[in-house]
């Protein structure tokens, strides 16, 4: 309640943008056509290299250099960092994730998804590490705060630093995503979360335990199953195809396009063909593989035993890998519950065995059908009644009288001789020959870049996301997902009580916040119909990394904060849809009523420039 009671976070830093700047010629200083693709690579990295520390050696500010348009431009993003960040305030949980994993991906949506933190600069104003001396930060510029609202088709823009988008990948890319790693990773996925559930809703403790699990597995594979539909629906790989159709035309249009670009798309489906399989058995390990937990957990012990065999290790340096293990296995074993991780397992055997070629298979597949005859679960079983690995008394024994010989037992446990050859397998067949493969498409993605934009030189070429700051411009509106439904732009905290149910943590309302809603007292930040606003959507791209972006309106005010897209637009990706796709955004007048009405900081609010 009191710039006093602010919480110090180490390690978290704020990073104010400064300048952009172009320096494509200067990273291509020295590349020509007749490089080979890895000098001309180690060329452009010497280059960005030499060029960022000349800048940082006589400034204040940190800088790095980022490509655009697949590697044909380059900028030089300048930056400040601040290192003192305290928390000034966050709703409690039911509010903050009110819907959870329910409702993450959907529209309509109850969250109020946001926290507060303040900057500290030393007394010059400069960025300076955590000190009781230090001052808050005061900008050149902050946003005015609207609490007017938006409507129906009013105009927004989003500011954020989004992680990846990749709209101009061929055909062969997007069925390789959509219908090949898709469904494969969905089902993998899909067979988990069933396992999980049968064993959360038979006992509350394993709930609890295995919530935030769920949630990592559920996430993505909710967002899995949109991305195909969309792409599907909107018949995007059909689409592009006629583009790529109309692509070669124009290339053997004239022999300057048949020198540069003859021959683009034949390789890029021959490439994309040699990806395939390893890009499934790279699926396959992360997905199958190393979702056994105890098959991961116990991976986790290769760096003891390569250090315990290095006769020039130091005892000390033994002793501090044996206390990081200690910390993790304590961590494993809170949340762990046997019964699932062995229903798992057993699944996960059975859709590796059968979905991926011989020559990514670990020897002891060849065992299960040998010894026993196929049967995964009673392979299962012998690994769980032979493995420390299950049993955290038996971990600790291991780590407490741990010797350097002790490696042979780790060795001959058969849960980490699962996870040795699977690593094994990953690392000699599988991570190399990826990487190799993706390279050659990084060079095939550069020139198709390149050649698209040439094509169509009249054309306006939005870059894709890299990490950098990008401006996302739409129009508040609601949709239509399917025939005959209809969201609305908005949700209130109507919605809220609506969804309340107690016996569901997700659904859980707070008292304070029901009394709130009960006597109507909302403020200056009620609508104009009366009813306090909680979220909006609208048609601005936005992506993973776009969460805590503001939302501006068309005067510059800031209206919302970002934190979701919905469920129906996740190819926006890799194709974006202006009549489902939508950005999810928290409303600002429900993030000041909080503030004010429920936390009952309305000191914070008057720091703050309302626009009525």
């Amino acid at each position: 309640m009191s710039k006093a009671e602010e919480l110090p976070n180490p390690g978290l830093t704020a990073t104010l943008m400064i300048e952009m700047r172009e320096v494509t010629s200067e990273v291509f200083n020295g590349v020509n056509d007749e490089m080979t693709e890895s000098a001309r690579s180690a060329m452009i990295k010497d280059n960005i290299k030499s060029l960022v520390e000349g800048f940082e050696k006589d400034s204040e500010y940190k800088a790095k250099i980022v490509p655009f348009f697949k590697g044909n431009q380059y900028y030089m993003v300048i930056s400040q960092v601040f290192k003192d960040i305290r928390l000034v305030g966050a709703p409690p949980s039911n509010i903050g994730k009110f819907g959870g994993d329910t409702d993450n991906w959907m529209w309509p949506r109850h969250t109020g998804d946001f926290s507060l933190f303040r900057i500290y600069v030393d007394k010059d104003g400069k960025p300076a590490e955590y000190s009781e001396d230090n001052v808050p930060y005061t900008p050149k510029y902050h946003f005015p705060i609207s609490i007017k609202g938006v409507d129906e088709g009013d105009f927004t823009f989003v500011f954020g630093y989004p992680a990846r988008t990749n709209e101009y990948l061929p055909s062969f890319a997007l069925e390789l995503i959509t219908e090949v790693g898709n469904p494969q990773k969905i089902k993998l996925r899909q067979t988990r979360l069933d396992i999980f559930s049968k064993y959360q809703n038979k006992d509350p403790k394993v709930r609890i335990q295995y919530a935030s699990k769920y949630a990592r597995v559920s996430n993505y594979w909710k967002k899995m199953i949109g991305e195909s539909k969309g792409v599907k629906r909107m018949k995007a790989i059909e689409t592009k195809q006629a583009y790529e159709i109309e692509f070669e035309d124009w290339v053997n249009s004239s022999d300057y396009t048949k020198d540069e670009y003859s021959g683009l798309i034949e390789s890029f489906e021959k490439t994309y063909t040699e990806l395939r399989p390893y890009s499934l058995a790279r699926d396959y390990f992360s997905e199958s593989a190393m979702a056994m937990e105890i098959i991961r957990f116990s991976s986790r012990f290769r760096k003891l035993i390569e250090i315990s065999q290095n006769k020039d290790i130091a005892e000390v340096d033994v002793n501090k890998e044996i206390e990081k293990l200690k910390k993790y296995s304590a961590s494993f074993f809170k949340d762990y519950y046997k019964p699932i991780d062995k229903e798992v397992m057993a699944e996960m055997l059975k859709y590796y065995d059968q979905n991926i070629e011989s020559d990514f298979k670990p020897e002891f597949f060849s065992e299960i059908h040998s010894k026993y005859n196929g049967d995964y679960a009673k392979y299962t079983n012998y690994i769980f009644e032979k493995s420390i690995f299950d049993n955290e008394d038996l971990v600790n024994s291991l780590l407490n009288d741990y010797g350097k010989k002790s490696y042979k037992k780790i060795l001959k446990d058969p849960a980490y001789k699962i996870s040795d050859e699977f690593v094994g397998i990953y690392i000699s067949k599988i991570k190399g020959q990826f990487t190799y493969v993706n390279a050659k498409l990084d060079s095939l993605q550069r020139r198709f870049m390149k050649a698209q934009m040439e094509m169509e030189p009249a054309k306006r070429f939005y870059p894709d996301a890299n990490f950098t700051l990008r401006v996302s411009y739409g129009n508040v509106n609601g949709f239509s997902p399917k025939d005959a439904v209809y969201y609305k732009h908005f949700t209130t905290l109507e919605g809220i009580m609506e969804k309340e149910n107690p016996d569901i943590y997700d659904y859980v309302v707070e008292e304070k916040l029901k009394d709130l809603y009960l006597n109507k007292d909302y403020g200056k930040y009620a609508a104009s119909d009366g009813s306090m606003r909680v979220a909006f959507a609208a048609s601005n791209h936005t992506t993973g990394g776009n969460s805590g972006s503001p939302v501006m309106d068309a005067d510059g005010n800031l209206v919302g904060v970002n934190f979701d897209r919905c469920w129906e637009g996740t190819m926006s990706d890799l194709v974006y849809d202006p009549t489902v796709c939508r950005n999810i955004s928290l409303d600002i007048r429900y993030f000041l009523f909080i503030v004010d009405k429920f936390a009952g900081a309305g000191y914070l609010v008057e720091e703050m420039d309302l626009v009525e």
